[in-house]
């Protein structure tokens, strides 16, 4: 006998994954509501200003900083930059509580992010930590 997998709640909330994908069945793959909280956060950290026509002031573009040279102020700045995006764009779901920005000292040019942020509706402290 094969083993049975009940069905969803259906009074669980659920919320289409991101990047957007089908299920074998044709019907969009769905995910719980940490899971969409970190997908909003990614976004947020690698969409480019500018890339959203009605929203040029979206996103903090965090892949440029494979470009940018590594020290003290790159680290500040993109605290700043990650922690004011956030604050700005999703400032009703989470309470940023801290960015880390570090790099290996032999290897430079990966860049470590690492946000700890505290959910508004579970007042569940969480972190997510970004390499590029």
């Amino acid at each position: 006998m094969g083993s049975f997998t009940p069905p969803p709640d259906p009074r669980t909330q659920r919320f289409l994954d991101y990047p957007y994908a089908a299920g074998s069945t044709g019907a969009p793959l769905t995910t719980d509501s940490d899971d969409h909280l970190r997908d909003l956060i990614l976004q947020v950290l690698f969409t480019n200003p500018g890339e959203r026509v009605n929203l040029p002031q979206f996103g903090v573009g965090i892949q440029q900083l494979v470009f940018a040279p590594s020290g003290n102020p790159l680290r500040t700045s993109t605290q700043f930059l990650v922690s004011t995006n956030l604050q700005n764009w999703l400032g009703d779901r989470i309470t940023v509580n801290q960015v880390n920005v570090t790099s290996q000292p032999v290897d430079e040019e990966t860049v470590t992010v690492e946000i700890i942020y505290t959910v508004v509706a579970t007042q569940q402290q969480q972190s997510l930590q970004v390499q590029v």
